[in-house]
């Protein structure tokens, strides 16, 4: 169809090579609903008649509801759709159109209400996961458990701190996939190929019409520019490394090692030789993924840097690495929502893990510094005592008084106040007194947890508004169509 400077079509094997249009299956309704707002534009500025769009909005309203052969000879679906439209309504009304634009800004434009949708859902799954977080950390504000720094028993916290840590990590990504919807939701429809149109058309029409806060101005940046693309796989990977983060973790808590956390039965699979494996597939396949979502970002940025200024072909193959990414995204949210509602928590384990440390080395020490002794002089009396502890293999608070004073040789320190200090310190005392804003103790719970459902009620507010603008503005453009067509 769009050959026509060229004598010959298309061969078989180049037509494979060339088509995008089992990609393209993503985009077929945007395409065609673009189309539709695009051809009420042209009516509303006389610039074709009321019958020919009737002809053509008909003939585009069928074809929602088609299923379509990706056995086609068209090389993409803009392609296939303006060609049956032009078998439906006839060449001389179907012809006009593709009437000032061009497949270079129609991709664009079907990509981008294809990622404005996609950033929608993943808005909303994100704080459902978060939520689902939330709602573990509120059951689990006093369910002790060690925090870890190099993979080593660091100090003693909540198992609701660890979960909202993940959470503030999750409410970031939203934040940045909210922010990246403001870049996304911008029209280039009628930038032409590169350099516009002579034709007189309205591009702020069919961007409301779309549902879009606004044009990509510059005809160039409109159909050339996929850094939008490029953001947003950037920030689902970013998201993806923070999900990954939570699998490795329940991964290492769910061996019998460790044995903090049971992951319920539906996450889990069994080996195919071995009948008492309960194996993390899920998680460890989440891992997988998220390097899988990695190659794709590389995969787009590597296309994007090696272009020049203007639209080229190489810009097609992105379009599997974005949907990929959307895909394995939305899909990864929808599995870690059960997953934490079902899990189930071994209190008892990871209070034995937290008991059978010296956590309490560094509340010792600030213990001292409050009878203003310098922090130097407290760490180094607290290495001693843990010291001499892991030696004589006992808890700190059954070292015997001359061990104390030993600790303290070399010191002004009385080995009294010491004694005084390791009788009346325990895991529990040092989360009571844990009071550092944002800190594991047991009073900054229950305000980080209200804090975070005051979020989400927020966020979740703006992004149905999103969502309703979108669909009112559809809903009018079907409107329009509906009285157009009768």
């Amino acid at each position: 169809m769009y050959r026509s400077r060229l004598g010959n079509d298309l061969g078989d094997i180049t037509l494979d090579y060339v088509s995008s249009i089992n990609d393209d299956s993503e985009i077929i309704l945007f395409d065609i609903i673009g189309s539709q707002a695009h051809v009420l534009m042209l009516q509303e500025n006389k610039i074709i008649t009321k019958n020919d769009a009737k002809k053509i909005l008909k003939a585009l309203e069928t074809l929602k509801n088609e299923k379509f052969n990706s056995s086609s000879n068209a090389e993409d679906i803009h392609e296939l759709v303006e060609s049956l439209v032009i078998k439906k309504a006839g060449m001389a009304s179907g012809g006009k159109m593709h009437t000032a634009r061009s497949r270079n800004d129609q991709v664009a434009l079907d990509i981008r209400m294809k990622i404005r949708n996609d950033i929608n859902i993943l808005c909303n799954c994100l704080l459902d996961s978060i939520e689902a977080l939330i709602s573990l950390a509120g059951n689990h504000q006093k369910t002790i458990m060690p925090l870890y720094t190099h993979l080593q028993q660091a100090q003693a916290g909540l198992f609701s701190h660890y979960l909202l840590a993940h959470a503030d990590a999750l409410f970031r990504d939203f934040e940045r996939l909210f922010e990246t919807y403001i870049h996304v939701n911008q029209s280039p429809l009628g930038a032409g190929p590169v350099g516009g149109t002579s034709i007189p058309i309205d591009r702020h029409s069919t961007a409301k019409m779309l549902g879009f806060n606004g044009i990509v101005e510059n005809s160039i940046d409109a159909t050339s520019t996929r850094d939008f693309v490029a953001e947003y796989v950037a920030t689902i990977a970013i998201m993806m490394t923070n999900l990954s983060k939570i699998a490795e973790d329940f991964v290492l808590w769910s061996t019998s090692e460790f044995s903090f956390i049971e992951l319920s039965d539906e996450f889990t699979s069994p080996s195919s030789v071995m009948p008492h494996k309960k194996n993390p597939d899920i998680l460890e396949l989440t891992r997988g993924k998220t390097a899988e979502i990695i190659g794709n970002l590389t995969a787009i940025l590597s296309t994007i840097k090696g272009l020049s200024t203007g639209y080229g072909r190489d810009l097609q193959q992105i379009k599997s690495s974005i949907w990929s990414t959307s895909k394995i995204s939305i899909n990864t949210l929808l599995i870690l929502k059960p997953m934490l509602l079902t899990l189930q928590v071994n209190e008892k384990q990871m209070k034995k893990a937290t008991d059978s440390s010296y956590l309490i080395s560094l509340d010792i020490a600030e213990k001292l510094v409050q009878r203003e002794i310098p922090f130097r002089t407290t760490h180094k009396i607290a290495g001693s005592l843990v010291q001499q502890a892991h030696n004589s293999k006992k808890s700190l608070n059954k070292l015997t008084a001359g061990e104390i004073k030993k600790s303290v040789e070399g010191t002004k320190v009385d080995p009294k106040i010491v004694s005084e200090i390791l009788k009346s310190t325990t895991i529990v005392s040092s989360l009571r007194d844990r009071i550092s804003f944002g800190s594991s103790g047991y009073a900054e719970q229950k305000r980080m947890i209200k804090n975070r459902i005051k979020k989400i009620n927020d966020y979740r507010t703006k992004t149905t508004s999103r969502e309703n603008e979108i669909s009112n503005a559809l809903e009018n453009l079907n409107k329009k169509i509906s009285i157009l067509i009768k």
